[in-house]
Protein backbone atom coordinates (compact mmCIF):
# COMPACT_ATOMS: atom_id res chain seq x y z
CA UNK A 1 0.00 0.00 0.00
CA UNK A 2 1.35 3.35 -1.17
CA UNK A 3 1.97 6.30 1.92
CA UNK A 4 1.56 9.73 0.85
CA UNK A 5 2.91 12.46 1.90
CA UNK A 6 2.09 16.49 1.00
CA UNK A 7 4.93 19.40 0.77
CA UNK A 8 5.12 22.81 -0.08
CA UNK A 9 9.59 23.12 -0.87
CA UNK A 10 11.55 21.25 -2.34
CA UNK A 11 15.38 20.33 -2.01
CA UNK A 12 17.88 19.31 -4.84
CA UNK A 13 17.24 15.52 -3.35
CA UNK A 14 13.76 15.86 -4.00
CA UNK A 15 14.08 17.17 -7.55
CA UNK A 16 16.61 14.33 -8.17
CA UNK A 17 14.28 11.70 -6.82
CA UNK A 18 11.25 13.52 -8.79
CA UNK A 19 12.77 13.87 -11.81
CA UNK A 20 13.63 10.30 -12.12
CA UNK A 21 9.49 9.62 -12.02
CA UNK A 22 8.77 12.38 -14.36
CA UNK A 23 11.20 11.27 -17.02
CA UNK A 24 10.03 7.61 -16.70
CA UNK A 25 6.63 8.62 -16.86
CA UNK A 26 6.51 11.33 -19.26
CA UNK A 27 10.15 11.62 -20.92
CA UNK A 28 9.66 14.71 -22.83
CA UNK A 29 12.88 16.61 -21.79
CA UNK A 30 16.23 15.51 -22.74
CA UNK A 31 17.40 15.63 -19.11
CA UNK A 32 17.32 16.91 -15.38
CA UNK A 33 19.29 20.25 -15.97
CA UNK A 34 16.90 20.90 -18.43
CA UNK A 35 13.63 20.24 -17.22
CA UNK A 36 14.77 22.33 -13.74
CA UNK A 37 15.79 25.27 -16.04
CA UNK A 38 12.59 25.29 -18.53
CA UNK A 39 9.87 23.38 -16.34
CA UNK A 40 10.47 22.66 -12.39
CA UNK A 41 12.32 25.28 -10.90
CA UNK A 42 9.98 28.08 -12.91
CA UNK A 43 7.00 26.08 -11.12
CA UNK A 44 8.75 25.53 -7.53
CA UNK A 45 9.11 29.28 -7.04
CA UNK A 46 4.95 30.25 -8.00
CA UNK A 47 2.78 31.27 -5.21
CA UNK A 48 1.06 28.36 -3.75
CA UNK A 49 3.27 25.97 -4.85
CA UNK A 50 2.48 22.16 -3.50
CA UNK A 51 3.94 18.84 -4.23
CA UNK A 52 2.12 15.61 -3.49
CA UNK A 53 4.35 12.82 -3.73
CA UNK A 54 3.23 8.35 -3.17
CA UNK A 55 5.71 5.96 -2.21
CA UNK A 56 5.89 1.97 -1.78
CA UNK A 57 7.21 -0.22 0.31
CA UNK A 58 10.38 -1.76 -0.25
CA UNK A 59 12.33 -4.85 1.34
CA UNK A 60 13.75 -3.78 4.41
CA UNK A 61 11.45 -1.21 5.48
CA UNK A 62 12.76 1.18 3.09
CA UNK A 63 10.69 3.41 0.17
CA UNK A 64 10.48 4.06 -3.29
CA UNK A 65 8.61 7.09 -4.70
CA UNK A 66 5.97 5.93 -7.38
CA UNK A 67 4.24 8.58 -7.80
CA UNK A 68 3.51 12.45 -7.68
CA UNK A 69 1.35 15.42 -8.34
CA UNK A 70 1.68 19.12 -8.54
CA UNK A 71 0.49 22.71 -8.58
CA UNK A 72 0.35 26.44 -7.90
CA UNK A 73 -2.01 28.97 -7.92
CA UNK A 74 -2.12 30.45 -11.51
CA UNK A 75 -2.32 33.45 -12.21
CA UNK A 76 -2.14 36.33 -15.58
CA UNK A 77 1.34 36.76 -16.69
CA UNK A 78 1.86 32.70 -16.20
CA UNK A 79 2.52 30.86 -19.22
CA UNK A 80 -0.26 28.15 -19.26
CA UNK A 81 -2.80 30.87 -17.98
CA UNK A 82 -2.87 33.02 -20.53
CA UNK A 83 -2.35 30.37 -22.90
CA UNK A 84 -5.52 29.04 -21.45
CA UNK A 85 -7.13 32.86 -21.59
CA UNK A 86 -6.94 32.04 -25.72
CA UNK A 87 -8.15 29.46 -26.23
CA UNK A 88 -10.83 28.82 -23.85
CA UNK A 89 -14.29 30.57 -24.78
CA UNK A 90 -13.64 34.32 -23.16
CA UNK A 91 -16.23 33.78 -20.63
CA UNK A 92 -15.29 30.84 -19.83
CA UNK A 93 -11.72 32.56 -19.14
CA UNK A 94 -13.32 34.78 -16.59
CA UNK A 95 -14.76 32.02 -14.66
CA UNK A 96 -12.26 29.55 -14.42
CA UNK A 97 -8.65 31.49 -14.71
CA UNK A 98 -6.43 34.12 -12.12
CA UNK A 99 -6.18 32.78 -8.64
CA UNK A 100 -7.02 29.42 -9.87
CA UNK A 101 -5.33 25.92 -8.77
CA UNK A 102 -3.46 24.82 -11.93
CA UNK A 103 -2.52 21.00 -11.28
CA UNK A 104 0.34 21.03 -13.72
CA UNK A 105 1.13 17.24 -13.81
CA UNK A 106 0.22 13.75 -12.06
CA UNK A 107 2.23 11.03 -12.61
CA UNK A 108 2.67 7.29 -11.77
CA UNK A 109 5.12 4.52 -12.50
CA UNK A 110 3.60 2.37 -15.07
CA UNK A 111 4.13 -0.68 -13.00
CA UNK A 112 1.74 0.67 -10.36
CA UNK A 113 -1.19 2.14 -11.86
CA UNK A 114 -4.63 0.91 -11.85
CA UNK A 115 -4.27 0.90 -7.73
CA UNK A 116 -5.42 3.92 -7.13
CA UNK A 117 -2.35 5.83 -6.42
CA UNK A 118 -3.08 8.86 -8.76
CA UNK A 119 -6.53 9.22 -6.92
CA UNK A 120 -4.41 9.16 -3.86
CA UNK A 121 -2.07 11.96 -5.47
CA UNK A 122 -4.87 13.61 -6.28
CA UNK A 123 -6.91 14.42 -3.19
CA UNK A 124 -3.58 14.69 -1.32
CA UNK A 125 -3.19 17.44 -3.55
CA UNK A 126 -6.43 18.56 -3.64
CA UNK A 127 -7.59 17.94 0.09
CA UNK A 128 -7.28 21.52 1.59
CA UNK A 129 -7.02 23.70 -1.33
CA UNK A 130 -8.31 26.93 -0.77
CA UNK A 131 -8.26 28.26 -4.15
CA UNK A 132 -12.20 27.97 -5.04
CA UNK A 133 -11.49 27.00 -8.75
CA UNK A 134 -9.13 24.29 -10.13
CA UNK A 135 -7.53 24.04 -13.58
CA UNK A 136 -5.84 21.26 -15.56
CA UNK A 137 -5.09 20.24 -19.08
CA UNK A 138 -5.17 16.15 -20.57
CA UNK A 139 -6.45 13.84 -22.87
CA UNK A 140 -9.40 14.72 -25.21
CA UNK A 141 -9.98 10.71 -25.42
CA UNK A 142 -12.68 9.91 -22.99
CA UNK A 143 -11.74 6.39 -22.34
CA UNK A 144 -8.42 7.74 -21.56
CA UNK A 145 -7.51 6.74 -17.68
CA UNK A 146 -6.61 10.12 -16.76
CA UNK A 147 -10.34 11.12 -17.76
CA UNK A 148 -12.12 8.67 -15.80
CA UNK A 149 -9.86 9.31 -12.79
CA UNK A 150 -10.92 13.30 -12.72
CA UNK A 151 -14.52 12.73 -14.10
CA UNK A 152 -14.64 10.67 -10.94
CA UNK A 153 -13.09 12.92 -8.78
CA UNK A 154 -15.77 15.43 -9.89
CA UNK A 155 -13.81 17.35 -12.58
CA UNK A 156 -15.51 18.54 -16.05
CA UNK A 157 -14.66 19.31 -19.43
CA UNK A 158 -14.81 23.10 -19.33
CA UNK A 159 -12.89 23.48 -23.23
CA UNK A 160 -10.77 23.05 -25.76
CA UNK A 161 -6.87 22.67 -24.81
CA UNK A 162 -4.25 23.64 -26.29
CA UNK A 163 -3.18 21.26 -28.77
CA UNK A 164 -5.31 19.10 -31.02
CA UNK A 165 -6.23 15.89 -28.63
CA UNK A 166 -6.52 17.92 -25.10
CA UNK A 167 -9.16 19.32 -23.49
CA UNK A 168 -9.33 21.20 -20.01
CA UNK A 169 -10.81 20.31 -17.15
CA UNK A 170 -12.15 22.30 -13.82
CA UNK A 171 -13.78 21.57 -10.36
CA UNK A 172 -14.96 24.19 -7.83
CA UNK A 173 -13.39 23.09 -4.42
CA UNK A 174 -15.91 21.30 -2.27
CA UNK A 175 -18.02 23.28 -0.12
CA UNK A 176 -19.33 21.18 3.62
CA UNK A 177 -23.29 21.43 3.29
Amino acid sequence: MASYDLVESVTDSDTAELWSVYDAVFGDEPDLASWRRTTWDVHVARDGFRLARARAPLAGGRERLVGFAYGFTGQPGQWWTDQAARFLDPDVAAEWLGGHFDLVSLGVLEEVRRCGIGRGLLRTLTGDLSQARWTLMTSADADDPARHLYAREGWQVIGPGLREGQVTMGRRRPTDS
